[in-house]
């Protein structure tokens, strides 16, 4: 029997965030650069990073590039890390025994490059030579139908891939090992600790924050930007460019905010991401049905409704040991009998970066794990114009010895965790598993009309 689903005035959540940002220790990026030598039959693990990609290198060593590219190479004795001009004095946020080494290569261009190492010469300062057995760990993997070449394919740029084959003496000794940390199945960055946890809690709760006043804000009259200038962002490293849009354009879903000003019964989309979450709302600009136009017709019980009903059965469908293909057929067929369908896979993993991998995709058996931190990303496609919905929020999986941990690490976590767990069973009906963790504020809550925030959509 289907549940019915009702616009209902709903209590908003706390939209409480932490103000220090949890610490990840060195005995910790230890133990992760150890799994990682011991999970690949490689010599030395070279991993790429910058600006774009550098989540990999923030999980082993807790450096982002900034404004360069940067190099780990991790050998059975030695560590080295090769920066840039920029990045050498950026280096003292590195937790753990390193030695570094300038190689100007990595600079930016039209700067002078003496006074370092070539990028040849670097990679030989850390012991990388002849018959060496390398593996690359680039920023995404590849489906073997996807590449025809005689070498592995890597996600790395060519001039650090054929650096390396040059040195060791032949292309098939440089090989990809970016699935050791990525994979959905066994990557290392798949499965957080409670620190991790924690660290990834402080971005997500702030995003659901952030995107919360951009709501309160939205009103006719007033344009995107201006809406955007209410946000208490407080410098915190972006994921991905923040997304406003609204009006006839606002299928451009990854728009940035605009000088367009709202008007009543507009559509609009808004997305903030920081490091380890992500928190995005659709809705119409209006109060009630009553404000809406004709190119709206029918929104609530053709979308938004429906919608929601996907959203809700994402969260319950969450159990530990359950196949991702599973939730991806939940969701796939229940969606079948409406008009819109899901454009992405409906939910995977985030990290440092929005989107890591997912274990929720056609066929998948991977199983959703204990340590896996997900996003719900529900995005409907096909739909007509004046309509959109959009209810992307942040959890963890968390099994009873790791939500243990969390709780005795960081208690203030653990009690926004569960009254967030508490608002989605009691103020929103959701039937949420023990080890399903809410880390944005806002899990599932979901008001269609952004100038009545009181009202919400929520089982009868």
């Amino acid at each position: 029997m289907t549940r019915p689903i009702e616009l209902t005035d709903v209590a908003m959540p706390s939209l409480e965030v932490p103000e220090t940002l949890p610490a990840i220790s060195a005995g910790e990026f230890e133990e992760r650069i150890a799994a990682l030598l011991a999970a690949v039959d490689v010599d030395h693990v070279v991993v790429y990073g910058d600006r774009e990609h550098g989540a990999s290198l923030v999980f082993l060593c807790n450096l982002d590039p900034r404004f360069e590219e940067a190099l780990l190479v991790l050998g059975r004795g030695r560590r080295t890390l090769l920066v840039g001009k920029e990045d050498i004095g950026y280096t003292p946020i590195v937790p753990i025994e390193v030695d570094v080494v300038l190689c100007p290569t990595l600079s930016l261009m039209g700067i002078d490059r003496s006074g370092g190492s070539t990028l040849e010469q670097a990679l030989r300062e850390a012991d990388v030579g002849t018959g060496d057995r390398i593996g690359v760990v680039g920023w995404k993997t590849l489906l073997a139908e996807e590449s025809s070449g005689t070498f592995a394919p890597i996600f790395a740029p060519a001039f650090v891939v054929d650096t390396l084959r040059e040195i060791v003496g032949s292309p098939r000794l440089v090989v990809d090992v970016t699935a050791a940390l990525t994979s959905p199945r066994a990557g290392l960055r798949t499965f957080c600790s409670a620190d991790q946890i924690a660290v990834f809690e402080w971005g997500a709760s702030r995003c659901s924050a952030y995107v919360m006043e951009v709501l309160r804000a939205a009103r006719p009259g007033v344009s995107e930007r201006e809406t955007f200038r209410g946000v208490p962002w407080g410098g915190e490293p972006l994921s991905y460019h923040p997304v406003l849009a609204s009006g006839p354009d606002v299928a451009v879903g990854l728009r940035s905010p605009s000088s367009r000003r709202f008007e009543l019964g507009d559509a609009a989309i808004v997305g903030i991401g920081l490091l380890g979450g992500n928190c995005a709302r659709g809705g119409l600009v209006a109060a009630s049905e009553a404000d809406l136009g004709p190119q709206s017709e029918r929104y609530l019980d053709g979308l938004a409704v429906p919608y929601w009903r996907a959203i809700a059965t994402w969260y319950e469908a969450l159990a530990l040991g359950v196949p991702g293909g599973d939730i991806f057929q939940a969701i796939t067929g229940l969606l079948e009998r409406e008009v819109f369908a899901s454009s992405l896979n409906p939910g995977h993993l985030i990290h440092y970066e929005e989107w890591l991998d997912s274990p929720v995709r056609a066929g998948s058996s991977d199983p959703i794990a204990s340590g896996m931190v997900l996003q719900s990303d529900i995005i409907p496609t096909g739909i007509r114009a004046g309509w959109t919905a959009n209810c992307e929020d942040t959890v963890a999986i968390a099994d009873a010895e790791l939500r243990a941990a969390i709780e005795s690490r960081h208690p203030e976590l653990w009690a926004r965790i569960t009254a967030r767990r508490a608002f989605m069973r009691d103020q929103l009906g959701i039937d949420v598993r023990d080890e399903v963790l809410p880390l944005t504020s806002t899990p599932a809550y979901f008001p269609p009309f952004w100038l009545n925030l009181e009202q919400a959509l929520a089982y009868a």
